[in-house]
């Protein structure tokens, strides 16, 4: 099975997911190079391991996958807990391929595939989804990932969704498969850890690299935290951090709150403190998860640990927090800091598929996946087809084709090919990468907020 990824969390959800639905596979993975291509640090973070990993280009990538061919032979039964692992070579392949990108990217990779695969008697399936809660772009998301033939639905509720709006356009929504988040899991929360004395009651603020943009509310978010530590002095703050300075993550993070946090150093009380590490590790000592609308607090909630989706900045669109309409979970920092601790709706809970088991939660998509597989070592699966084509959307599509390298036919661009580079060429190309992508993330982080200011003037 192949897994191609964009960024840290996109990685962690393309990994864990091809664990889940096809349990004992191997997983060769590939980290596309980019702006937000992960750090050895963040994906040690992320705690998705492979079989192997390396970094790749858009047209190297889509080269490998028309030199591989998918597995010949197939298990007794069929079961996906038996697929044949894909292996390095073009005399095996893979049965699957696994696109953990953003929605313009997963598109290109559609039809530069369908490119790839034309004419071939048998192909991969492929299969994609979203890193977490979808609170916008939904309509564009989903167009972008149609063509794929497993296009996995966290819950209910965005099963329900999704096929509306394939539905709605006359798009096929057949694709569509109810599963749950793969990272959902962990030890129940034990809220009689701290009457032990084990440890003392914990907050949890997970914070996002983009929400909210802008440095006021930022500055904000933070002084409540430590007032919260100040008002509390027997509690433990934490401040999750996702990225270090310099690193990106699926979302550009422009005012780190690590540089936020570093000027209030001399007022933070002893405590608060800062913190990395795997989320599902740090919900391990978590009495209480604090966030504006991450998808943590679905985490959270499915070990049973009160989630506050704050309204300190409203309850708007453009902060995501609106998903959680009728979850229960909506609190102000005033209300935490008087001792309120919110009770989730259990209702909502269901049709999110919160609090069922994770692993009976993929049984639709296992068996979905197995059937797609034996269709396709018999050469039964259909070419892709995209809802986006030159004749749907002949001023939009050749636009998000061309930001990948590819032309109106998914034929990659000779213009823009990356060309092999070799030893001391190869390294000076690598450096001169890693030199440029540093760059950019110091624009993104550095020069872009001045130049704002001075506009603001």
């Amino acid at each position: 099975m192949a897994v191609l990824a964009d960024s840290d969390t996109r990685w962690k959800w393309g990994a864990l997911t091809a664990r889940r639905i096809a349990p004992g596979s191997q997983v060769h993975g590939f980290l596309l190079r980019g702006r937000a291509t992960p750090t050895e640090r963040q994906l040690a973070e992320t705690g998705a391991e492979a079989d192997e990993l390396r970094e790749i280009d858009a047209h190297s990538f889509l080269a490998r996958m028309a030199q591989c061919a998918p597995a010949a032979g197939s298990s007794a039964d069929g079961s996906p807990d038996s697929l044949p692992s894909g292996t390095d070579t073009g005399s095996q392949g893979y049965d699957v391929v696994v696109l953990a990108c953003v929605g313009g990217t997963i598109q290109a990779m559609l039809h530069g595939l369908a490119r790839a695969w034309h004419g071939a008697r048998r192909r991969p399936v492929i299969v994609t989804g979203y890193v977490g809660v979808v609170y916008e772009k939904l309509t564009d998301g989903l167009l972008l990932r149609h063509g794929a033939d497993m296009i996995l639905a966290n819950s209910r509720f965005d099963a329900e969704r999704f096929r509306a709006v394939y539905e709605g356009v006359r798009a096929d929504a057949s694709a569509v498969t109810e599963c749950a988040l793969p990272f959902l899991g962990g030890d129940p929360y034990d809220p009689e850890a701290v009457e032990r004395g084990e440890r003392p009651f914990r907050v949890v603020f997970a914070v996002q690299p983009s929400v909210p943009d802008s440095r006021r509310d930022r500055v904000y978010l933070l002084e409540r935290a430590m007032d919260h530590a100040r008002a509390h002095p027997s509690r433990e703050v934490v401040l999750k951090l996702r990225s270090k300075p310099g690193e990106h993550t699926t979302h550009v993070e422009e005012l780190p709150y690590q540089r936020l946090a570093d000027r209030a150093k001399d007022r933070q009380p002893p405590n608060f403190r800062l913190s990395y590490g795997n989320m599902g590790e740090v919900l391990d000592g978590t009495d209480l998860l604090v966030t504006v609308s991450s998808t943590a607090a679905l985490e959270a909630l499915q070990r049973g640990i009160p989630a506050a989706i704050l309204t300190d900045l409203g309850i708007r669109e453009p902060l995501g927090n609106h998903y959680f309409a009728g979850s229960g979970c909506y609190a102000s920092w005033d209300e935490l800091d008087s001792g309120y601790l919110p009770r989730p709706d259990a209702g909502w809970l269901e049709r999110q598929g919160i609090g069922a088991s994770p692993d009976e939660a993929f049984t639709e998509a296992r068996k979905r996946l197995s059937e797609l597989v034996a269709a396709a070592r018999e050469g039964e699966l259909l070419p892709i087809a995209p809802y986006y084509t030159v004749r749907t959307a002949p001023g939009y599509l050749p636009h998000v084709l061309a930001r990948h390298g590819l032309d109106v036919t998914g034929e990659p661009d000779a213009s823009r090919a990356p060309q092999p580079a070799t030893g001391l060429r190869g390294a000076s190309r690598r450096v001169l990468r890693r030199t440029a992508r540093g760059a950019y993330r110091a624009g993104v982080q550095r020069v872009a907020p001045v130049i704002r200011r001075w506009g603001q003037l």
